[in-house]
């Protein structure tokens, strides 16, 4: 690449000296090499990143990325996988949700979906504007190159500026993203990015990123797993298994908030009944790593007539029954205690593609006496992620399994397409047909 007086200067010079003007060169760059003329100052490797998206089908013009799950979907899946353990540190680490923050965190699965965003709400918009969303794809395949799907290709870290990403709308940005491996088999879990303006990356952002992989790769040796826990592929995970405690381990609070008995247990100790209210707070702080304050949980468990007072008093309950196992400021769960719910193995299950045990894990909806309108919605999301994951799995057996359950009773597109597959002189097709002409009859009364 060459500046205005013709001398060649190495992009390295100018990548953090003089961003604006190294982005117009990569702009250049970027048209000589789309139009069929490579341009020598471009790596090679990055050329043949391009050559593989094109072949993909990326227009660098009006690409959108895919998207395998809706936002929602994504949310709910997010909290049965691995790294939900270590996004706090993360957060804590990396993230910027001050009014003037500019960039990113990003963190993917192992195939490049966008699972966890957070930053201010002008950097969310700026990403908005790209579908730079939960449930997005990333891979090169999803949209194109960029640092999250070299990170994935090569397995290494990777910072793409500018025009080094190939689809033009996202020109204006600068990614840094690395991989995060499972400590006992190496493989990649899922992939930490930061992103945002050219104009704010600095010469400390892929230092950053390591150090938050490292952290997070260190947090995940002393993760524990409920017994029969599965990684990426469906592997099971070591761990000190439920209940037990070892050298560096944390011990594990297992909730279960299906149905209409929620209980606890820790350490392998006795199973603790809850109240439907204790329940939902405990629904609410497994639901948010960050924590809450007492007036945001007073207001989401008792609306306007909510007190700070109450929560206080509820939260006093709770160690009375559990044992120091909440901090508070905000109110959030010991980063001493592994909180598994099972909601998160469901959530787990359907991340990783194992339809058929979610739904064996899935007996009822979450809370189901609950009234609360923040619990609705998580109940809500669950299971129109499984009813999505049966349907899209084209298993007939499952979906018949699903439409004749409670939580898919109501199901009507999984329904329909359970209908399909078995076909009319199917046996089982009358049972699916009674049952949405009787939920038809039922939304038209």
């Amino acid at each position: 690449m060459r500046q205005g007086n013709g001398s060649i200067t190495h992009p390295s010079d100018l990548r953090f000296s003089a961003p604006a003007e190294y982005a117009r060169l990569l702009r250049a760059a970027h048209e000589t090499t789309i139009s069929g003329k490579p341009d020598p100052h471009l790596s090679p490797s990055l050329i043949k990143s391009w050559q593989r998206s094109l072949a993909l089908g990326i227009n660098p013009d009006q690409h959108r990325p895919l998207h395998r799950h809706e936002v929602s979907e994504a949310r709910s899946l997010s909290a049965g996988h691995r790294l939900a353990a270590v996004m706090p540190a993360l957060t804590q680490l990396l993230a910027d949700e001050t009014p003037t923050g500019r960039h990113l965190l990003i963190v993917t699965d192992h195939e490049g979906e966008v699972l966890w965003r957070l930053g201010s709400k002008q950097a969310l918009r700026l990403a908005d504007s790209l579908e730079f969303v939960e449930g997005a794809d990333w891979s090169e395949s999803g949209v194109g190159t960029n640092a999250i799907s070299e990170a994935l290709v090569t397995g290494a870290p990777a910072q793409l500026f500018s025009a080094e990403h190939l689809v033009r709308t996202h020109h204006d940005w600068a990614c840094t993203a690395s991989p995060i491996r499972d400590p006992l088999t190496g493989e990649i879990v899922g992939i930490l990015d930061v992103s945002g303006p050219f104009e704010s990356i600095t010469p400390d952002s892929l230092r950053l990123v390591r150090c938050g992989v490292r952290l997070a790769e260190e947090l995940l040796k002393s993760a524990t797993v409920p017994d029969g826990g599965a990684g990426p592929g469906g592997r099971p995970i070591q761990g000190n298994g439920q209940g037990q405690r070892g050298s560096g381990a944390r011990a594990q609070l297992m909730l279960r908030l299906f149905g209409d008995a929620p209980s606890a247990t820790l350490y392998a100790g006795p199973t603790r009944p809850l109240t439907v209210r204790r329940a939902e707070i405990l629904a609410l702080l497994a639901s948010r790593g960050q924590g809450w304050s007492a007036d945001e949980l007073a207001y989401e468990i008792h609306g306007d007539a909510g007190t700070g007072a109450a929560i206080r008093t509820e939260m006093h309950r709770i160690r009375t029954i559990l044992g120091d196992v909440l901090g508070a400021n905000p109110y959030r769960f010991s980063s001493t205690v592994n909180v598994v719910t099972d909601a998160s193995v469901v959530a787990a299950h359907l991340r990783e593609g194992r339809v058929a045990q979610a739904l064996s894990a899935y007996p009822a909806k979450l809370l189901t006496r609950s009234v609360n309108l923040e619990i609705g919605f998580m109940r809500d999301e669950l299971n129109v992620a499984v009813g999505a994951s049966v349907r899209s799995s084209g298993d007939a057996r499952l979906m018949l399994q699903w439409c004749t359950s409670d939580m898919g009773s109501d199901d009507t597109a999984t329904a329909a397409a359970a209908a399909a597959l078995i076909g009319p002189d199917d046996p089982r097709c009358q049972l699916i047909s009674a049952r949405m002409e009787r939920v038809d009859r039922e939304l038209r009364a």
